[in-house]
């Protein structure tokens, strides 16, 4: 039977045939886009969500991308932020503790440097607002708040029972941040209700000490 009778028959319009059959050209660019997505996923474990995908174009790459089109792509192929499940909030807004190494929190920034911009990730222990712990990264991701957590248990000596604050942040709410949480002796952790982000807070980052701190890393 003849295409012509075959479009009739189905109702199809010829032209929309013929196009149907042409082969779409493919986007090289978007091919390379997703090839980083899944490589900056695969980097951190499969604990990147569409904001840290983003972060990492942008400061790696020079890539500007939107949240809602990086989820997009990431849906489209099958990548979902391995999460852990969020932790009750356990502080419960004492923020007095009566002796040090009992409650840490933690808090993640961005900060302006020379040629672009880094994420700066501190631990302060809230009996008296001291940083214990930081890392820097160019990437806002569970790696950069391991980092920060493990010079904290250090620093302090491996303390035990402590209790461990933060805002729900995909960086503290991953897979490879509980591993960490797990290797310090008896720590808990804590979080944040959603809506009342550590930042509404006495946050690690409106430390004094944490500003010092941020100084002089800065040189």
């Amino acid at each position: 039977m003849s295409t012509r009778k075959l479009c009739e028959l189905f109702g199809v319009v010829r032209s929309s045939y013929y196009y149907g059959t042409q082969t779409k050209p493919i986007d090289i660019e978007r091919v390379k886009l997703k090839a980083l997505i899944r490589q900056i996923f695969n980097d951190s474990k499969q604990s990147a969500g569409a904001r840290s995908i983003v972060a990492t174009l942008w400061n790696e790459y020079s890539i500007k991308l939107t949240r809602y089109l990086a989820g997009k792509l990431m849906r489209g192929m099958g990548l979902k932020s391995c999460q852990q499940k969020t932790h009750d909030n356990l502080l419960d807004r004492n923020f007095s503790p009566l002796a040090p190494n009992r409650v840490w929190t933690g808090d993640v920034t961005y900060v302006r440097i020379k040629g672009g911009w880094c994420y700066l990730a501190v631990v302060l222990d809230l009996y008296a607002r001291r940083v214990v712990g930081f890392s820097v990264s160019d990437s806002p991701d569970s790696v950069l708040t391991s980092k920060a957590l493990q010079m904290a248990y250090h620093t302090r000596l491996k303390p035990s029972s402590v209790l461990f604050h933060s805002d729900q942040g995909t960086h503290y709410t991953s897979k490879m941040f509980a591993e960490s949480v797990s290797y310090c002796d008896g720590m808990i952790q804590s979080m944040s209700r959603r809506g009342n982000p550590l930042r509404a807070q006495p946050s690690v980052l409106h430390s004094g000490k944490a500003v010092l701190c941020l100084s002089s890393l800065m040189g």
